[in-house]
């Protein structure tokens, strides 16, 4: 009789379980409102489309090592704060900020307008404006890519690594960057130079060019700079493709914002 008590006790337990965890369900708001979680869109009641939250996921996952972190995730245009900009420096980001606000909700309307190329300093805000470029994105339902330049040519280099795969490995990289509805590359140019650096970059570059695809570049570089380490077929296709922004700033925004932690 225990024996019989004990499971009639752990399958109560079992079911009051399952009724939370459906009830969770239930408040839970869907992640994705186009196809609210289910993965598919019904066109006219009648045409099945996957949805972009399903390739975006399948994106992220081949990616890993270039996913937004839990804090550009958090970046947003209304979040971007102009107070740590004086004089012309402010006039600059705030131009920025409008004209990337305008990218992000003009993309649905016109695929094929120019990207956003931003320069400037260390701590001047360039990440921060293509994060938030990103997640206004991702929130309308189109697919973005967020690559740190660096780690997604270490990426590839990486698959050399694994004989016998290497260039379908390489291939399904430079493919999901080539093909991506919005490329955002952060930080180019924090690299070695190289003639295989180059080489990856132009070839990135041009396919997106040749297929109307826009990208967003962040930079520390300016034009003369770019035009020196990556070559002018490169910064021709940037120029090409990009309306050229440069952010400055006095003072390291992150400098400054860990002196008011410390008030």
């Amino acid at each position: 009789m225990k024996q019989v008590a004990e499971i009639l006790k752990n399958l109560k337990k079992n079911l009051q379980g399952k009724e939370a965890a459906a009830s969770l369900k239930e408040k839970r708001k869907p992640r994705c409102n186009l196809c609210q979680d289910r993965g598919v869109i019904m066109l006219d009641g009648e045409i099945a489309r996957i949805c972009n939250c399903v390739k975006q996921a399948h994106m992220e996952h081949r990616y890993e090592y270039a996913n937004i972190t839990p804090e550009i995730k958090a970046y947003g245009f209304d979040d971007f704060q102009l107070k740590y900009y004086q004089g012309e420096h402010r006039d600059r980001a705030a131009r920025v900020l409008l004209d990337a606000g305008r990218f992000a909700d003009d993309y649905l309307k016109n695929h094929e307008q120019p990207g956003l190329l931003i320069t400037g300093d260390v701590g001047s805000g360039k990440t921060f404006i293509a994060g938030a470029i990103t997640n206004s994105l991702l929130k309308k339902g189109v697919q973005a890519l967020f690559l740190v330049v660096p780690d997604f040519l270490d990426a590839i280099r990486s698959t050399y690594n694994n004989k016998g795969a290497a260039e379908d490995n390489e291939a399904a990289l430079i493919k999901g960057a080539r093909q991506v509805e919005v490329l955002i590359l952060d930080d180019l140019g924090v690299h070695n130079y190289t003639p295989w650096t180059c080489n990856k970059i132009y070839s990135l570059l041009n396919y997106r060019m040749n297929y109307h695809l826009p990208v967003i570049i962040t930079t520390n570089l300016d034009l003369s700079e770019i035009e020196k380490y990556l070559g002018k077929r490169t910064t021709s296709r940037i120029v090409q493709m990009c309306r050229v922004y440069r952010l400055t700033v006095d003072k390291d925004i992150r400098y400054q914002k860990s002196l008011e932690n410390k008030r």
